[in-house]
């Protein structure tokens, strides 16, 4: 995800200069926004930069720090206590230590970690983002066909009221049309509510105002993930390799064995220091007179070899090191077998939910062709006389019915939709699909 975020940046910028009045944002530079403005993103790219300079506190150990220092004072009386100096430099670094190297190969991997944290938290938003923009474009197609819907009902009833005049209908038939009404304005009301709450989480997404953001059909990229029996027959097969989460559990494990692995090798083997130092001594408090050859400048550099032998308390931190490490790596295990099981379930669950979509299409494309029939009837008449004659209730009736199961369809579809995007992301296929959406948005097409 991280080579995606320059150019998605871009497509966001662009976006921002879209007006007020129109508030129209594409798939792909709602992605954009929310990388950018995401607060996960920013705390995990924190992390990032912390792990970075923890590892380069290990390794700027072996170089020479410097400290200056003065003890310039009053002249003192009779024999000089201490080295008055006018300035003194003194420099030391660490030359060589068993421990150190441990711990610079579990900051590496405590980085590693970090890195991939950072690209599990932006495929999570950008997950996030892409299900809550697919959610508000349903949302706002469900609220244009309950407009339909309320418009056929509302004429029902009317229909109804005449009828019932005229002695052609009975009080239930007019409450039932009342109750189909009253239903569709509650269903109404209820996605109101749906678009409202996913406007306001995408707007939060992408740092703007809620207030008239809207989706765009054509910007929202086809989605993959074949549900044929081909995948059912290699549902197993396809159970290798993991996602970042379960990468940086297992790179947070090294780390701690590592570190652990450094703490039971601190006894016993030796540990070198290079100190350097460098004084210029003052005359004013008489130092020259009570040493022999006395001279301003003086230096000195030597190596300090420490070898501890015996040191109860650390080796209690070296348990306390190895208890650290294996509940590292039980959990990386537990972390693993749980994206291994909710991998396979989702699965499952796409191919299930393929099905559903597709029942839903038939059943509505059925119900329309039912209303196509109803129309051609009240148009032409049945030409049967013996039976029942299709009446303008029907019609408004069958209207009623098919919008009921468009607004199925809808939901079948969004629910595929969320699938298919939760297994593109377990599966590691999120981020080729984003650019590919990203590269096709940004392809002009060329007339021949």
């Amino acid at each position: 995800m991280i080579r995606l975020l320059r150019p998605l940046i871009a497509c966001s910028a662009l976006a921002c200069f879209v007006t007020p009045a129109i508030a129209q944002i594409s798939f792909t530079s709602a992605v954009g926004l929310a990388l950018k403005n995401s607060p996960k993103v920013l705390t995990a790219q924190a992390d990032v930069n912390k792990a970075q300079a923890a590892l380069d506190q290990l390794r700027d150990a072996f170089v020479p720090n410097v400290v200056g220092a003065s003890s310039i004072g009053p002249p003192s009386y009779g024999f000089p206590l201490g080295q008055p100096s006018i300035y003194n430099l003194t420099a030391q670094s660490l030359v060589f230590s068993y421990p150190q190297r441990d711990y610079i190969r579990g900051a590496k991997a405590s980085l590693e970690a970090a890195g991939l944290a950072l690209k599990d938290v932006r495929e999570a938003v950008a997950e996030d983002t892409a299900i809550t923009y697919l959610a508000l474009h349903r949302d706002l197609q469900r609220q244009a066909v309950l407009q339909q819907q309320q418009g056929f009902a509302d004429h029902l009833v009317s229909i109804v009221e005449d009828r019932l005049s005229s002695g052609q209908d009975t009080p239930i038939g007019l409450t039932t049309a009342r109750l189909s009404a009253a239903q569709i304005h509650l269903a109404r009301l209820r996605v109101d509510d749906e678009a409202a709450t996913d406007q306001a989480h995408l707007a939060r997404l992408l740092g703007l105002p809620p207030q008239g953001i809207s989706t765009s059909a054509s910007s929202i990229p086809a989605l993959t993930g074949d549900v044929s029996g081909s995948q059912q027959a290699n549902l197993t097969a396809t159970l290798v390799g993991t996602n970042p989460a379960v990468e940086s559990a297992y790179a947070i494990a090294r780390s701690k064995r590592e570190i652990a692995f450094g703490e039971n090798r601190y006894l016993w083997r030796p540990q070198i220091v290079l100190d350097a130092q460098y004084s210029r001594y003052a005359k004013f408090n008489n130092l020259q007179d009570y040493y022999f050859r006395f001279q301003q400048n003086n230096a000195a550099i030597g190596v300090q070899i420490t070898i501890p032998f015996f040191d109860v308390a650390h080796k209690a931190k070296a348990r306390e090191a190895d208890a650290d490490a294996a509940h590292a790596e039980h959990e990386a295990d537990s972390i693993r077998d749980q994206f291994f099981d909710s991998r396979l379930r989702i699965q499952h669950a796409v191919a299930e939910l393929a099905v559903r979509a597709e029942i839903a299409t038939l059943d509505q494309q059925l119900a329309q062709q039912n209303l196509d029939i109803l129309m051609v009837q009240l148009n032409t008449g049945n030409g049967n006389l013996a039976g029942a004659q299709m009446t303008p209730k029907d019609e408004q009736t069958s209207r009623i019915a098919e919008r009921e199961k468009f607004l199925a369809v809808l939901n079948a579809n969004f629910e595929l939709q969320q699938a298919q995007i939760n297994l593109m992301r377990e599966s590691g296929d999120l981020e080729s699909w984003i650019s590919a959406a990203l590269q096709a948005q940004s392809v002009t097409p060329t007339k021949p």
